[in-house]
């Protein structure tokens, strides 16, 4: 038995061809007439094209999820919803806008999955302070690390890390975190900055396939976050 196969970008202009033949016989059906069913009903087209590319994105497109949100907006001042009162909800949509761009845009992924927190081995946060820690246990497990309006400096020189592994959570918001390695380790970082920064100053030098590896992974809002050894 023959299958049949569909050209992806056949069935994306099938789709929106199916759309406007829609509005159309709509339109003539009905009492408003086709002119005015398209006036109506064309933010439908750039909602349509919006979830394509989110979809075929892995919903991970800003892009799309913008024209998915343009349209919408436009959908509903055409159908009389928000009325006069646009602006009044104006700025919360954007704030909407904006916290599902931290959720979608493209942040620093691992290529490899991360593996969870294996111990407590550390636990330090810092508000409205500086705060320094040098880890010496020869078998890290992981831990957490938080900076809040403060800064936070984690030395790793003299360490090493139980099963030649181990994650540690961190969050820098509106503050900074100093994290020193040795030279040899691996960093691995899994990240969506927002309004910050994840800098690797490190030389470059050889590692190892075998060479220890620390995850790094959580969120930096409005902060930073540096890798020195």
């Amino acid at each position: 038995m023959a299958t049949i196969q569909i050209d992806k970008g056949g069935l994306f202009s099938g789709l929106l061809i199916i759309l406007a033949g829609l509005l159309f016989l709509f339109g003539v059906l009905s009492e408003e007439g086709v002119g005015d069913m398209y006036s109506t009903y064309w933010p439908l087209f750039p909602i349509l094209i919006g979830l394509w590319i989110l979809i075929t994105h892995d919903f991970r497109s800003f892009f799309g999820l913008l024209l998915v949100a343009i349209g919408g907006l436009f959908l509903l001042i055409n159908l009389d919803v928000l009325g006069h009162r646009i602006w009044y909800y104006l700025w919360p949509i954007l704030i909407i806008l904006f916290g599902l761009w931290v959720i979608f845009r493209p942040g620093f992924r691992a290529r490899e999955k991360i593996p969870g927190i294996k111990g407590h081995d550390l636990d330090v946060s810092g508000f409205f302070s500086g705060v320094k820690r040098v880890i010496e246990s020869k078998e890290f497990r992981g831990g957490k690390a938080t900076a809040i309006f403060g800064g936070l400096e984690l030395d790793f020189t003299e360490a090493g890390l139980a099963e030649n592994e181990a994650t540690v959570e961190i969050t820098a918001a509106f503050g900074g975190i100093e994290i020193r390695v040795p030279a040899e380790w691996k960093v691995i970082v899994d990240s969506h900055p927002v309004f910050g920064a994840f800098e690797d100053k490190r030389k470059t030098v050889p590692q190892a396939k075998d060479a220890p590896k620390l995850y790094l992974k959580g969120s930096v809002i409005f902060g930073g976050i540096e890798i020195k050894s």
